[in-house]
């Protein structure tokens, strides 16, 4: 631990990038000295062992310490805190466990190849150490301190610190005690002093807008499509029978009778009933990932792994999908990792930085619709984009991706005049970036989810789209006929 009391004032500050250094337990000579940090509270006591070891407080802010004789590492303790109106309550230490992420883990996120990224990073419900709790990480790699905070800790950034894991960029920590169902965000701290408050990129759920937190949630579903899944794996059917597809917007389709939204389960019985009287073998759903304006039909995304909240939980549209299998209906989603919305507690300077987007605007910006595009030539963003894709196949059983806005990602002057773009390094208008970015997922999404189809929205000539990549193509399935639509 630490002499130097300059660790002092960044505690308080909430500045640092490693509390483990100064926070928890540490062994000394004859014991171990224990170290907290509660601005909440007046007094507090280690339970360890049986006994109980007074805090001594030794900074007004909240710093605590107390020696346990004899003591070794790992310490097993709890502890009691009481605040100045006399309630007092037990909590574990989030600073006596070891780290969760593996070094291999940290391996493939930095090396951009960690496909099953909502496994890795988010908020996770686990067993640590004999402990539950929730494991939290997040990638900022330009961040100077990183919090999660909630209601758990009365949104308060200084009292939940996570530390970076070396070089990766990744920050995490385990939270002991905290369950499904919990609020939280990312308090993050820049280089330049400034406060963001973030949703989690790969939250499972969130709050239905206008509010913004992210949600614990771990999913119970059991699944009941296994023989559709199986054939569907089986037979690549689709190429080789008609496929006849209504497309709907899920929030517009039907309202109750008060104008509320359907919820996911009804919604699955009425659509797959209204498809099988009239003729329809697949549902295209536009965009159901998680967005906080209404009127962009979903097409600006925040929650790139989140099904919306406005209309149940993200097991209800696990069995909104399941049910339509079940009924003999394929479900396809619309996907959007073309652009994202600026909205604060999203991706837009995630950690103070352009991080998921280009710093340049002429790259980094769209002009037609006011959103930001991501950096494609960036692995982790690249990572995170594939993963997103993978795991609407994966975890929610969908059938198919149809990719919106391929064209936007396709060209460097789309929609941009003469100095408005900035050519690639041969000079050229392709954005080469995209199209590596394109055709690794298609690789992947065909490879790892045989049957499911890939379909891109793209408006130009540009050549051999659903051809495979090993033949110089995209590697799409199909292509949409823009001329059929209204």
């Amino acid at each position: 631990m630490p002499d130097d009391r300059r660790w002092l004032a960044a505690l308080k500050e909430a500045r640092l990038a490693d509390p483990f250094t100064v926070l928890g337990p540490h062994p000394e000579a004859g014991g171990v000295r224990v170290r907290a940090f509660m601005p909440h509270a007046e007094s507090g006591a280690l339970l360890v062992d049986g006994k109980e070891v007074p805090f001594a407080r030794v900074d007004l802010a909240g710093v605590f310490e107390a020696f346990v004789e004899g003591g070794a590492l790992p310490l097993d303790y709890r502890i009691r805190w009481t605040n100045a109106e006399g309630h007092s309550w037990v909590a574990d230490d989030p600073y006596r466990f070891p780290p969760v992420l593996s070094d291999f883990d940290l391996h493939l996120i930095g090396e951009g190849r960690c496909w099953q990224l909502y496994r890795v990073l988010g908020a996770r419900r686990i067993v640590h150490a004999g402990v539950e709790g929730v494991a939290f990480a997040v990638w900022a790699p330009n961040a100077e301190r990183v919090s999660v905070v909630g209601d758990f800790n009365l949104w308060d950034g200084r009292t939940h610190m996570m530390r970076v894991r070396g070089a990766s960029g990744v920050w995490e920590l385990f939270v002991p005690g905290l369950a499904d169902g919990e609020l939280y965000k990312y308090e993050i701290r820049t280089k330049s002093g400034a406060i963001l408050l973030k949703s989690d990129p790969l939250a499972a759920r969130m709050e239905v807008r206008p509010n913004t937190a992210s949600i614990v949630f771990t999913s119970t579903y059991a699944w009941n499509d296994d023989a559709w899944m199986q054939q569907r794996a089986r037979s690549n059917h689709w190429l080789d029978r008609p496929m006849l597809i209504y497309e709907v917007h899920l929030g517009s389709w039907k309202r109750d009778e008060n104008g509320h939204f359907l919820d996911y389960r009804t919604l699955a019985h009425e659509l797959a009933a209204y498809c099988r009287e009239m003729g329809f073998t697949h549902l295209e759903l536009l965009p159901i990932s998680e967005h906080p304006f209404d009127g962009s039909w979903g097409y600006q995304t925040t929650g790139y792994f989140a099904p919306t909240s406005r209309f149940g939980s993200p097991d209800d549209f696990r069995y909104f999908v399941d049910y339509c299998h079940r009924q003999g209906i394929g479900v396809i989603v619309d996907w959007v990792p073309a652009h994202f919305p600026r909205d604060v507690h999203g991706l837009a300077r995630f950690d103070g930085t352009a991080l998921y987007e280009h710093e340049d605007p002429r790259r980094g910006e769209h002009p037609d619709w006011g959103t930001l595009v991501f950096n494609y030539g960036r692995r982790e963003v690249k990572n995170f984009l594939i993963a997103s894709g993978l795991h609407w196949l994966e975890a929610f059983h969908v059938d198919g991706l149809r990719v919106d806005a391929v064209a936007s990602m396709l060209y460097l002057d789309y929609s941009r005049g003469p100095g408005e773009w900035v050519p690639n390094i041969y000079g050229g208008r392709e954005n080469l970036e995209a199209i590596a970015f394109l055709r690794e997922f298609n690789m992947l999404a065909h490879r790892d989810h045989p049957g499911a189809v890939v379909i891109a929205e793209e408006s130009t000539a540009w050549p051999l789209v659903s051809r495979p990549v090993e033949m110089g193509g995209l590697g799409f399935t199909m292509k949409w006929n823009m001329g059929w639509m209204n």
